[in-house]
């Protein structure tokens, strides 16, 4: 596809569209927005440009698809493989200010946000109601974001990912058409489901300029434990029989010993530096709770379990799941001269205990490289995050890795990517993971988006 590189001329009639101080060409704003926290490449777009409300929106890419202007949606940055680097230059629109809570229904258990809206704030903004927006990826990722990549987290294993909390789209396609897509009943049966064709399709169908999403309500009581392990074969064995016996734990995340050491060392946790399960499980009496932890206590004993702490208290499990979320910025504090890459595999959680154990012996084979496994593991989702000095002559052997723990994966199979979306880095797995049906996949991208104006270079190898 031949792009139109922007000049004079569209870069005045795009400024035109919005106020002076919502859009730039000057440097740092075209650096800000060339780049992930990922190690892909940086690529300036033309012109940065940030959209308070869908009519503007509409027409930035009414004259995009008119000139064959390439134009790519950024939410907050934090994406891990690429997914919001303008690979063909053109327009970046930055929804950073739709950021408005528009309206909260407590009695339905729904809120309507735009897309700039950071999870962490709805939540706060959520604090008093006795009900929260799930899912929970730990950074500062916006709603928009979370829908494009269909997010998760720690909480996935209990209350699913975004996509289980998206009912409505307000979505602007690449002509500048505005349509509302799905609604606000909590079920239906009416036509195709566009929602979640649009949830997780990285931008490159349309923009999300509003959505609906479904609320929770906090369980009156949690129970939260730690189970050390003397491998993580054993506790990835005690995580498939946990989530067998079907107590439903709201969050079941596995460390390996060299993220316990970490965080030993950045927040002086003070826990056993072997390999660790941090579980939670939610319930409405602590009589229930209890007889939950004594259940899984058992299991994980059968499983070898070398030390099991049930009943943290709420100060003890914020600072536990601040260290986890914390993590991926403690690797990156304490290697600053490396680059890295996050592996993101997931597989059935029958496979989980092979396939951990086989992520982390091929990460060991990169004898120069640094090497942590952590992931949530309930949801059968292994994080491996293999770092290096960039250029260096490991990247060779890493690259390899990944490619024999992705393939794994799908053979056994698992996914190329559990959570952080396709992007740039797992474009080249796509025809091994996905077959025809990729090609099924190429004309639903022709369809709603003819000129292949909505990011492209993404998702197709």
């Amino acid at each position: 596809m031949e792009f139109h590189p922007l000049n004079e001329k569209d870069i005045k009639r795009l400024k035109s569209m919005v106020s002076p101080d919502r859009s730039s060409t000057g440097a740092s704003n075209l650096d800000l927005h060339s780049r992930d926290m990922s190690r892909h490449p940086a690529c300036r777009p033309e012109v940065v440009i940030w959209p308070v409300n869908r009519r503007e929106v509409s027409q930035i890419l009414g004259y995009a698809n008119q000139n064959t202007i390439p134009v790519t949606a950024w939410g907050a940055g934090t994406s891990l493989e690429g997914n919001p680097i303008p690979l063909r230059r053109g327009i970046v629109l930055n929804f950073s200010r739709m950021n408005q809570i528009l309206d909260i229904r407590e009695a339905d258990f729904q809120a309507d946000v735009e897309p700039g809206v950071i999870y962490q704030d709805l939540n706060h903004k959520l604090r008093h109601s006795g009900l929260f927006f799930p899912p929970d990826p730990g950074t500062q990722a916006t709603v928009g974001g979370m829908i494009a990549n269909n997010a998760s987290g720690t909480r996935t294993v209990c209350y699913g990912s975004t996509k289980n909390h998206v009912l409505r789209l307000v979505v602007v396609l690449a002509d500048g058409e505005v349509v509302e897509i799905g609604n606000r009943a909590p079920k239906t049966s009416s036509g195709y489901d566009l929602v979640h064709l649009f949830v997780g399709s990285e931008g490159m169908l349309g923009l999300v300029v509003e959505a609906t999403v479904r609320l929770a309500g906090i369980a009156e009581e949690f129970a939260s434990a730690v189970g050390t392990f003397p491998s993580v074969q054993s506790a990835g064995k005690a995580v498939f029989e946990i989530m067998r016996s079907g107590v439903d734990p709201a969050a079941l995340e596995l460390l390996a010993q060299e993220c316990i050491d970490l965080i030993n060392r950045e927040q002086d946790m003070g826990l056993n530096v072997l390999p660790t399960l941090f579980m939670e499980f939610h319930g409405p009496t602590q009589r229930q709770l209890s007889d939950i932890l004594e259940i899984v206590h058992e299991i994980c004993l059968q499983k070898g379990c070398q030390e099991f702490r049930p009943g943290l208290d709420r100060a003890e499990r914020d600072r536990l799941l601040k260290a986890r979320y914390g993590l991926g910025e403690m690797i990156r504090r304490n290697h600053p001269d490396q680059s890295r890459i996050v592996i993101d595999v997931a597989v059935p959680v029958s496979a989980y205990p092979e396939m951990i154990v086989f992520a982390i012996e091929e990460a060991r084979k990169v004898k120069t490289a640094t090497a942590y496994t952590f992931g949530h593991a309930g949801d059968g989702n292994i994080h491996l995050v293999i770092g290096a000095k960039e250029g260096g002559p490991e990247w060779a052997e890493i690259d390899e890795a990944n490619n024999r723990i992705v393939t794994k994966a799908l053979a056994m199979g698992g996914t190329a990517t559990g959570e952080h979306g396709v992007g740039i880095g797992k474009t080249k797995f796509m025809t091994l993971e996905h077959g025809k049906s990729l090609e099924w996949m190429k004309k639903v991208k022709f369809l709603f988006d003819p000129k292949g104006i909505l990011n492209p270079g993404k998702m197709f190898p």
